[in-house]
């Protein structure tokens, strides 16, 4: 009797835990399914546990959520693929919930389990239930069933598959706008696994009818399917059906479907290949450069330079040029912003001579464009430029608006110009660098933004890293030594950062004999904060200098901040004495 008590428990306990008020002991519970399951063994959890779970679905949300996620590993519980048909059973229940994450996530546990099953398991349990759910009075089962089809497909008898694809052409043209939207957003995958004959003929028929819905948000689904629906078609068979779609729709009456086409333009030129692109599809395209609507300039102007690598650079200088070049003095802010992030990559297609006379006042008037998104995504691009025109041309034209922008007034154009520093460092030589930005990159360290700052003294380090420790001690040590005196605290300390960048560029020597001093000299500043910078500068630099030097120098000097009264210097001064003790230990 004990033993048989003991096979129930688990059960019992789950009934318990299901049915209580708190509901995340109703999650656990749930949690624990494939624990419970183990405890039970194969035979009585499919003939106790999943009929409970059928009957337990009336809960919250994230309890059911956590069902449907328990379920599709639950295969190996209820005996293999050989009986995984009753796993559908609480799983056809949960596809008629109302929450959308919970009827997602239960279709793709159904898609899963009906992915091992076998065939004729598909055809006498899993196609049923997607019938009945196709069936189903409440528009949500019907908006799960759209999700299924491509799982059964393949697997069934040549009738029954024609009467599959009458079932998806009902859905297509349910009179709730949530079905069609579903069924058009699944359509794809369905067609992919549809024999070609009746792909072209049955599929396309039913497209055909969704292109025209009086919805605007099932037409701008639909407005995908022609990509994934073109991938699938013959090339000739693309042109003739897809082809008229996608130019019909470039001019729909919605402008959220426009902006859908301008959106996946280059997927749709991809599926109907180069020609009809040139031929049919750029006239759409400038049509929707030239749109009414800010949106959909938006993202037309963002498809740009992909749009160029479909067509030759005569085609590009003719049609598309003209466009950008209006857009460059967009009414929209965003528009000028979404054509400065993407214009850079048209320099390699259009070629040297077009790039210098068209591209590049385009270029000059985005960067003095006012808003600061714009001029901050042409700057991040100027590297594409480069290695069309060469960097003697850019730094003509395009350098003294750099120069400008180095000191713009917003600071986040001010860093995208630091970050480029580097790069343009190694493009431009050392000594066109000293002659035109060597004393911005000075500058930025005395900066009001402490993210400048910052920026700045990595900037240095990286420049070092560029140029070689010669250069860094003709240019910027001198500097550095000069600065390391400013009356203003925040200035100070940002040198003591830069020191601590520089340091390992440099070597043990510069660092000795330079760099150390202001260390030392820093570390008796009236200011706290300095101080203990200093201290954290000089751990910093424990690694790179000699032992000797450590002892007779950096100690005594950490020793005095380990007696100072400030409690955050005495801490940062005793972490360095116990850094120098610990490489002293090792060695």
């Amino acid at each position: 009797m004990a033993a048989l008590d003991e096979t129930l428990y688990p059960i019992a306990v789950l009934i318990d835990e299901l049915k209580n008020e708190d509901m995340q002991l109703r999650l656990n519970s749930i949690r624990r399914l494939s624990t419970i399951a183990r405890a039970l063994g194969e035979e009585r959890t499919r003939k106790e546990l999943i009929p409970f779970l059928s009957e337990n679905n009336d809960d919250d949300d994230e309890v059911l959520l956590a069902l449907a996620e328990e379920m599709e590993a639950f295969i190996p519980y209820v005996g293999g693929v050989e009986h995984a048909h009753v796993l559908l059973m609480p799983l056809e229940a949960l596809c008629s919930v109302e929450e959308t994450s919970v009827r997602d996530k239960v279709v793709e546990s159904l898609c899963r389990i009906g992915s091992q099953m076998r065939e004729m398991d598909l055809v006498n349990w899993f196609i049923p239930m997607v019938k009945r759910l196709a069936a189903g009075e409440w528009f949500t089962a019907r908006i799960s069933a759209c999700g299924l089809f491509h799982i059964i497909y393949s697997s069934a008898p040549e009738m029954l598959k024609m009467e599959l694809r009458s079932i998806y052409n009902q859905l297509c043209q349910d009179h709730m706008p949530m079905v069609r939207r579903s069924a058009v957003s699944n359509l794809g995958k369905f067609a992919a696994k549809v024999e070609y004959a009746h792909l072209k003929d049955d599929v396309m028929s039913i497209f055909k009818g969704v292109t025209q819905d009086d919805q605007d948000s099932v037409r701008l689904l639909a407005v995908e399917g022609c990509a994934a629906l073109g991938k699938l078609l013959e090339p000739q068979d693309c042109v003739e059906r897809i082809l008229p779609i996608i130019v019909n729709f470039s001019q729909d009456k919605s402008w959220r479907v426009r902006y859908m086409v301008a959106n996946q333009l280059y997927e749709l030129c991809e599926a109907v290949g180069p020609e009809p692109t040139r031929t049919d599809l750029v006239p759409a395209y400038v049509r929707l450069l030239r749109d009414n609507e800010a949106e959909v300039r938006i993202a037309a102007a963002g498809k740009v330079t992909k749009f160029c690598h479909i067509l030759d650079a005569q085609l590009a200088i003719e049609h598309i040029l003209p466009c950008v070049k209006e857009l460059s003095s967009d009414s929209s802010q965003h528009v000028r912003s979404a054509l400065a992030s993407v214009i850079m990559g048209m320099a390699p297609v259009l070629g040297k001579d077009a790039t210098i006379e068209q591209l590049l006042p385009i270029f000059l008037s985005l960067l003095k464009d006012e808003f600061p998104d714009v001029r901050l995504n042409i700057i991040s691009k100027l590297d594409e430029v480069n290695q069309v025109i060469g960097i003697d041309l850019l730094s003509q034209s395009l350098l003294p608006a750099i120069v400008e922008l180095a000191e713009d007034r917003h600071w986040r154009v001010r860093l995208a110009i630091i970050e480029y520093i580097p790069l343009l460092a190694s493009q431009l030589g050392v000594r066109f660098f000293d002659d035109k930005l060597g004393a911005l990159c000075m500058q930025w360290l005395q900066d009001k933004v402490y993210s400048i700052r910052d920026a700045a003294a990595n900037n240095l380090k990286r420049l070092a890293e560029e140029f070689g420790p010669d250069w860094a001690m003709q240019h910027i040590i001198p500097q550095i030594l000069e600065m390391s005196n400013n009356p203003h605290y925040l200035y100070r300390m940002t040198i003591l950062h830069a020191i601590s960048l520089l340091a390992p560029v440099m070597g043990s020597e510069i660092a000795c004999s330079k760099l150390l001093p202001l260390v030392i000299n820093a570390s008796k500043d009236r200011v706290p904060n300095i101080k203990f910078n200093a201290a954290k500068v000089m751990q910093s630099l424990i690694p790179i200098l000699d032992q000797s030097v450590v002892e007779k120098t950096i100690r005594p000097c950490l020793v005095e901040l380990g007696e100072d009264p400030d409690v955050d210097v005495r801490y940062f001064a005793n972490q360095a004495i116990l850094s120098i003790d610990r490489v002293m230990m090792s060695s």
